[in-house]
């Protein structure tokens, strides 16, 4: 699909104008999209949008570094204390697809305002709470209103921005703020930590108050989509589902995987995906077109991501219990530890788009899926020392991670939304993002419960050791070995890769004034 819109833009340039060719591009919102600078109404709704994608990204890592101080006070067990990233991870990603596909419908504008003004009323309630129980539904709620603004704001992007050179550069500096956010919130997450874990909760609200105002001021209104419908059935099934298939893979470590109460709810979660998947096949307005899953770039992108977020959010969570519980390092030492790899996530992703121009995004995602796979390796062998040694067991781990990330965030982005019509940007968008939340809540729930059975009690972490931790870092290393696999074999056998960008290039250069 993707080669077949390049050659067809291909033959636009040689025979037309090239103002004929821009019309065959897909058409922006905005009327910037001929100018070779941008407006600074344009700069300004970029800034807002990589703004709420960074407090997306900054959510989850940054809370984790806070897990060990949370589970003191509140008194939380290991187990309990997976339901703070999972709790956010469930209600993030069980309704991406419906948060995109609302956007579609609905306008982007609106469901994007009132998704974030309830990212920022749930930011400061979970702040205030002191109950573990509610802390937790705050939580799901935040990840309900990022399941909203994050597809929205991409798909205003990519509905902003023309496929191509324009649309690479707005996504490299998209990718500076989401990828930073997943970085740099452990960072920001330990310096918060140190004065307080209520403080990684409380520091969200006035960026969202201010991405709120200034979206409503800079962001166009846009009409909801001419055709199509709420397929409300189609909606209903696959929310349950997916929340009830989550739900099961977290709960069961702690209830047993063989326990009747959770084989029955994995039976009802099959059940329930099954019916969205014969109602999208039969409804007039389907909430997700199960053909754009034939497009092979799609795909791979979406498993690309799974293995990206499946492996680092695990990674991330046995690296906070480790380092705080077991060899008892402050949130402030971890946090500068692991600092390199946030530099280099922020340095080197507005770097991506000329990566991307040149080698594509299928060749960055490969070299990303390695470069983790061997930071992962890398701890597993290095790692278990009782004293590591920062420059030689730790810092080589957290070079990969940050190198890996860069390379993969903007690469899976750009190949997930590529050669997607406007229309169905939003829900290109919601399903690359719910592949890695998914992906990333059902292998933390694997990596809890194998981390959990090394001890003897959910509440002995304190006396935790790196064996208990080692099962949970080979599930880590072996799901990113299995994207890496999945790429390269895929790669290999389909005929429809993209073409070679330098190629592209140099067949696009006559036209180029």
């Amino acid at each position: 699909m993707q080669r077949h819109l390049m050659l067809v833009h291909l033959m636009h340039v040689h025979v037309t104008s090239r103002s004929v060719t821009a019309t065959a591009a897909p058409r922006s919102t905005s009327s910037a999209h001929d100018d070779q600078r941008w407006s600074p109404r344009l700069w300004g709704v970029l800034g807002v949008l990589c703004l709420v994608m960074f407090l997306d990204g900054l959510d989850v890592s940054m809370v984790g570094i806070a897990l060990p101080s949370i589970g003191t006070e509140l008194g939380l067990s290991t187990t309990s204390l997976q339901w703070i990233v999972n709790g956010y991870v469930l209600g993030y990603g069980a309704l991406l697809l419906l948060g995109g596909r609302t956007a579609d419908l609905l306008g982007r504008r609106r469901v994007f305002l009132i998704a974030l003004a309830v990212f920022a009323v749930a930011s400061l309630i979970g702040g205030l709470v002191d109950d573990g129980t509610l802390l937790i539904v705050t939580r799901f709620v935040k990840g309900v209103a990022a399941a909203f603004t994050a597809p929205t704001a991409l798909s205003i992007l990519t509905t902003t921005f023309r496929e191509g050179p324009e649309r690479n550069k707005a996504l490299s500096i998209f990718a500076v703020f989401g990828a930073s956010g997943y970085s740099s919130g452990l960072i920001l997450g330990g310096l918060l930590t140190s004065a307080g874990w209520r403080w990684n909760f409380l520091m969200p609200v006035p960026l969202a108050i201010l991405a709120l105002v200034a979206g409503i001021a800079l962001i166009p209104r846009d009409r909801p989509a001419d055709a199509g419908g709420h397929d409300l059935a189609g909606a209903a099934t696959l929310t349950a589902g997916m929340l009830l298939a989550v739900y099961s893979v977290v709960s069961a470590p702690e209830r047993g995987w063989v326990d009747p109460i959770t084989l029955v709810l994995f039976v009802l979660a099959v059940a329930l995906l099954a019916a969205f998947v014969l109602i999208e096949q039969r409804v007039a307005h389907p909430l997700v077109r199960l053909g754009i899953l034939r497009i092979a770039t799609i795909v791979r992108a979406n498993l690309g991501m799974i293995a990206l977020f499946g492996s680092y959010l695990s990674f991330q969570f046995m690296l906070t219990i480790y380092f705080q519980a077991a060899l008892g390092w402050t949130p402030l030492r971890m946090a500068l530890a692991l600092l390199p790899a946030g530099l280099i996530v922020a340095f080197g992703s507005p770097y991506m788009s000329r990566v991307i121009d040149r080698y594509g995004t299928q060749q960055p995602i490969i070299a990303a899926l390695v470069s983790l796979s061997g930071a992962y390796l890398w701890f597993l062998v290095f790692g278990g020392d009782p004293t590591p040694a920062y420059a030689t067991d730790i810092l080589p781990s957290v070079v990969l991670i940050g190198l890996g990330f860069m390379l993969a965030f903007s690469a899976l982005m750009s190949q997930a939304t590529a050669g997607v019509d406007d229309s169905e940007q939003g829900l290109a968008a919601g399903l690359v993002q719910t592949s890695g939340q998914i992906g990333g809540a059902v292998v933390l729930a694997a990596t809890t419960a194998l981390v959990t059975a090394g001890s003897h009690s959910a509440e002995g972490m304190d006396a935790a050791t790196f064996d208990q931790f080692r099962p949970g870092l080979v599930l880590v290393t072996g799901v990113a070995l299995a994207g890496l696999a999945v790429m390269v074999l895929r790669r290999r056998r389909h005929d429809d890769v993209e073409p070679d960008p330098v190629e592209e290039d140099e067949l696009l250069e006559p036209a180029v004034p």
